[in-house]
């Protein structure tokens, strides 16, 4: 199984559903030293995380296998990097940053 925080629309139920078939109960998480902030595109804003030394973001963590996680690249498009980032709990995760 992978880990994946999650600070946006992946946090949503009903887009976990769409995306991989399932819902998937999140356990809440920090991100230390990004901030949140969005980006406008034609279909719309999305929310993103940037490096910012001091800065935290409140999310989730996705437990999701494999398979998931790829589908979910998709989802995220060339917009988005997924990188590895430790979080305050000390757990390491995948983020779309």
């Amino acid at each position: 199984m992978e880990l994946l925080f999650v600070y946006g629309t992946l946090q949503d139920p009903a887009v976990q559903q769409r995306l991989i078939g399932r819902t998937v109960t999140g356990s809440p998480d920090t991100l230390e030293g990004f901030f949140k902030s969005s980006m406008s595109m034609p279909e719309g804003v999305y929310p993103l995380v940037i490096p910012r030394h001091g800065q935290e973001v409140a999310g989730l963590v996705l437990e999701i296998t494999q398979e998931e996680l790829l589908t979910l690249d998709v989802y995220e498009t060339t917009a988005y990097r997924r990188v590895r980032v430790p979080l305050r709990s000390g757990r390491e995760t995948w983020v779309y940053a």
